[in-house]
């Protein structure tokens, strides 16, 4: 219960401290880095005062230098600053259109150079796609849950295809991320939270050069398959 108070007295007052700093330093920053940073300070505030901690397994799989585009698997809004507080590179998200909406929130979004979608919009996410791949192009890494929406149970939802067509016309590695024990934190339509461990397990880059779109269903059965693997290992392991 005290994770819970806790959460609730924080959550808003560091979203607007931490959004109006975001889009403060997006005036003093063209890369988007430094608001990035004020992103992961957000994030590791809050899983302090929830008592959630964070460890990231398998990191030397990434390159920092290099870009990727990173899938993870969406079972709770914990989600969001585990990954934050567990990868220590820059990254951008592609987001859906209904965060930006949110005051403070949204701007600092917006300053960190996130990327909006809208997929009731065709022809809207379509030029998220094309402002994505220009991010991409110059060496920003992107951020997606190819499931689109948190998974009620833990099991791994369709995946999406936008992402994959990116992945496909920009040319870089794809990173599977299996997050594990966020749904126990706080699983999907419920306030409560559990104090608690997530695990990030950074499975191996995928070369999507030998893809296009006529073949992409195939790039997404390799990377849905690989963290689904994960997932089911992992819970046999604590079973």
């Amino acid at each position: 219960m005290l994770n819970t108070i806790l959460f609730m007295v924080w959550i808003f007052p560091a979203t607007i401290i931490f959004g109006s700093l975001a889009a403060l330093l997006a005036f003093f920053s063209k890369t988007g880095n430094l608001p990035h940073k004020s992103a992961i300070l957000w994030a590791k505030s809050i899983l302090f005062v929830s008592n959630v901690k964070v460890n990231t397994q398998k990191l030397s799989n990434i390159d920092p230098q290099k870009s990727y585009i990173f899938m993870a698997n969406h079972q709770s809004n914990f989600d969001i600053l585990a990954l934050f507080a567990g990868l220590s590179i820059q990254f951008r998200w592609l987001a859906k259109a209904e965060l930006f909406k949110i005051p403070i929130f949204g701007q600092g979004m917006r300053g960190c150079g996130y990327i909006s979608i809208d997929r009731s919009n065709r022809e809207s996410a379509f030029r998220s796609i094309r402002e994505a791949s220009e991010k991409i192009k110059n060496g920003v890494s992107l951020m997606i849950f190819p499931e689109g929406t948190r998974s009620m149970d833990g099991r791994l939802l369709p995946f999406k295809k936008g992402g994959f067509v990116l992945a496909v016309e920009s040319g870089v590695p794809i990173v599977p991320i299996a997050i594990h024990g966020s749904r126990s934190v706080m699983p999907k339509k419920q306030m409560k939270i559990k104090a608690g461990n997530i695990s990030l397990e950074i499975l191996k880059p995928v070369d999507t050069t030998p893809f296009n779109k006529e073949n992409k269903e195939e790039l997404v059965k390799i990377v849905r398959t690989m963290i689904g693997d994960a997932l089911e290992k992992r819970e046999a392991e604590s079973s």
